[in-house]
């Protein structure tokens, strides 16, 4: 079926859709009920105009319900009875990016408001996700007793202060049966200039209503044993448009989710304005079944491929020369330098374009007006005389990307993010650069949120959806780890051996939190040289980075995108013995991020035994394990492996051993590294 083949759905019809790959899902309306749903879950909801109320889930592949007592709509904005209400059918094949879905629209009318619900069926995964789009004119309510203090109250004994009919805007909503609900809420940190604890969660027992802050909700019947998650699609709390203070609302087994990012004047007569989105995902089981269904979810908003997203990267930057260095001849040398150490994407930074910025080593740059130089984004004819053809000519015959450095015109809004694209695109047609780094985003309103993917999205259609964009966490108001993921990866934080604060079991330790929830693949994780600086580390310091080897700094990069965050140029002699490594991890870089990957064994320290397991089929995986600096040559770590089974374990890199082991309770393996601060990686096959 084409995008274009539209089924338009009134009460009483049905369509159901067998496609792609023998999957199926489904969207079809019957009598009262709108069904939704693929080989793995379905989500029945009363049509109720238009207004769904959601009524059961099904996890189909344990045949299991999760009991639903809805009374109210999922979606609440404004008071009405809607009208005009139809379902809309259509597959949206791939564009090389996302996965083929099948889109349900919801549409509705309640007053002057037009509300569509756009839901996302993909046959892969055991969730379903909704957008949400608003046209026309609203009058936002704001339920001010959510932001009340309980404290502030009666007691229970007062009936008026019980009444918790919903006020609150609401994203989605479940409300479930059942008394025995544990719940967790998971709140994430990014302007990592700032934050060096990146994560954390809160797990709770509902009761009574109570509002909770974080982009994941994940709930599980203590008595069934049957769970749900809520994935908000938006930016981290702290960052969020328009914040109503918290994510989720709970009362007993009554869950909301909260926060739309948009105030009144935000919606338009004429066109539609996209709110945050929510995804609904179900799971029998326990935190690996809820974990694989998230990531299951995850895998789909944009396919891992060697070509586009696996990089080993050399950016310049983190010896902090700045602008200073570059120029054709040291890009031309560097090149040569990345060839020996087993590089496959060389970035420019700042400094390679006729512009100057303000993070420039002389004085007098600025992003204001860019353009009003038109050539702002054009290579430097003093440092470029040939423009970026021998730098891209060199680079190809070496085996190696070239990528770029892009700042974007943030005033008004983002108001030129059409001259913006457009400089991308031509940097795409006449030199084949394919990846840009994306730096000093905010995005303080909704129309700078609604023109920066418009930019996005003109650059991946008028290039083929080639280009991949390293999305910036390091400051300002962004996209955060749940929102924009279909556009590339995410450039994680700046550390600096100049200032003392890179510190290697630090950036494992946020990569090891993140990678529970986040794909540990699309995040770029630095490695730095460890020979500058060791001046501005106390010499007794047991953590600096000179105590480590060049090989174990790599390593930490392994379970994401290895970025050598450093001059080549800087690195001594025996630095290259490392690019062995480098390009042993090259033709298992693809593989070893096609599985499911998540933390293994304690939180890093720097004395912990530590790790990640990549599985990537029922039988078959990666584990990469991590001896810190401390005493036993022998540490026994919870592993995601099951149980009882025999596995052997096959050493591919590192300083392992091959060896066979029967697994423990917890996923319990133990596993010998003889030296501190060294590590392995396995390849591992459960036996039957």
């Amino acid at each position: 079926m084409s995008k274009k083949n539209i089924i338009t759905i009134f009460l009483s019809a049905i369509c159901t859709l067998p496609l792609w790959g023998g999957q199926q899902y489904y969207a079809f309306l019957k009598g009262d009920t709108l069904r939704i749903g693929n080989n793995y879950m379905e989500r029945a909801m009363l049509w109720n105009n238009g207004a769904p109320v959601t009524i059961s889930l099904t996890d189909k592949q344990h045949g299991k319900n999760i009991p639903v007592q809805g009374k109210q709509p999922d979606f609440s904005i404004v008071k009405g009875i809607p009208t005009d209400a139809t379902l809309t059918v259509n597959e949206i094949p791939t564009n090389g990016i996302h996965a083929s879905y099948l889109q349900a629209t919801v549409a509705c009318t309640i007053g002057s408001l037009n509300i569509e619900r756009r839901y996302r069926i993909y046959a892969d995964c055991p969730a379903i996700a909704c957008d949400t789009y608003l046209k026309g004119q609203v009058e936002l309510y704001q339920n001010k007793e959510d932001n009340r203090s309980n404290a502030d109250r009666k007691n229970i004994e007062h009936t008026a202060d019980m009444a918790t009919g919903v006020k609150t805007p609401t994203l989605d909503r479940l409300q479930l049966s059942g008394n025995h609900w544990s719940a967790r809420t998971i709140e994430f940190f990014d302007y990592t200039d700032w934050n060096d604890n990146l994560v954390t969660g809160r797990t709770w027992l509902p009761y009574r209503r109570n509002t909770y802050r974080g982009n994941l909700l994940f709930a599980h019947d203590v008595v069934t044993r049957q769970g749900f998650f809520f994935l908000k699609e938006a930016p981290s709390s702290s960052t969020q448009l328009h914040y109503p203070g918290s994510d989720f609302v709970a009362d007993f087994s009554d869950f909301m989710v909260v926060g739309l990012g948009i105030a009144s004047h935000d919606v338009k007569p004429d066109s539609w304005t996209r709110v945050y989105g929510c995804v609904t995902g179900i799971y029998t089981g326990g935190e690996q079944e809820a974990l694989t269904a998230l990531r299951l979810y995850q895998k789909q908003l944009r396919h891992h491929t060697a070509a586009q997203d696996e990089m080993i990267m050399l950016n310049t930057w983190g010896d902090r020369s700045q602008d200073a260095k570059i120029d054709e001849a040291f890009c031309l040398a560097e090149l040569d330098r990345a060839a020996r150490m087993g590089i496959t994407l060389f970035q420019l930074d700042d400094g390679w374009q006729s512009g100057k910025s303000p993070n420039s080593k002389t004085a007098g740059g600025s992003f204001k007006d860019i353009w009003k130089n038109t050539g702002y984004w054009t290579p430097n004819p003093t440092k470029f005389p040939h423009g970026l053809k021998p730098i891209v000519e060199k680079g190809k015959k070496l085996g190696i990307r070239i990528g770029l450095w892009f700042n974007p015109s943030i005033q008004n809004d983002f108001a030129d993010w059409q001259k913006d694209a457009q400089a991308i695109i031509g940097l795409y047609k006449k030199y084949g650069i394919c990846c840009f780094k994306i730096d000093g985003l905010q995005i303080p309103t909704k129309t700078a949120e609604q023109n920066l993917r418009r930019l996005f999205d003109t650059v991946l259609e008028q290039t083929n959806y080639e280009v991949i964009f390293n999305l910036d966490a390091t400051a300002g108001r962004r996209g955060g780890y749940h929102y924009m993921n279909e556009y590339g990866n995410i450039f994680l934080e700046n550390r600096y051996t100049d200032w003392g604060n890179y510190y290697p079991y630090r950036t494992l330790r946020n990569l090891w939190m993140l990678s529970r929830y986040v794909p540990a693949e699309k995040m770029q994780i630095e490695f730095l040289n460890k020979w500058r600086n060791a001046d501005k580390y106390d010499a007794a310091d047991p953590f600096a980075p000179a105590r480590y080897s060049f090989d174990y700094l790599f390593a930490i990069t392994l379970a994401a995108q290895p970025l050598a965050w450093m001059e080549a140029s800087n690195l001594p002699e025996e630095a290259y013995i490392t690019a062995s490594l480098l390009k042993k991890y090259q033709p298992l870089q693809l593989r070893f991020h096609q599985g499911v990957i998540l933390p293994i064994g304690e939180e890093p320290s720097g004395r912990s035994w530590t790790g990640f397991q990549s599985t990537v089929s029922g039988t078959q995986g990666y584990l990469v394990v991590y001896r810190e600096d401390n005493e036993q040559a022998r540490g026994t770590i919870d592993t995601w492996l099951p149980e009882g089974k025999k596995v052997d374990f096959i050493p591919v890199m590192g300083s392992g051993k091959k060896f066979a082991a029967k697994v423990g309770a917890q996923g319990r393996v133990s596993f010998e590294l003889n030296d501190k601060n060294s590590f392995a990686l396995y390849q591992y096959e459960v036996k039957p």
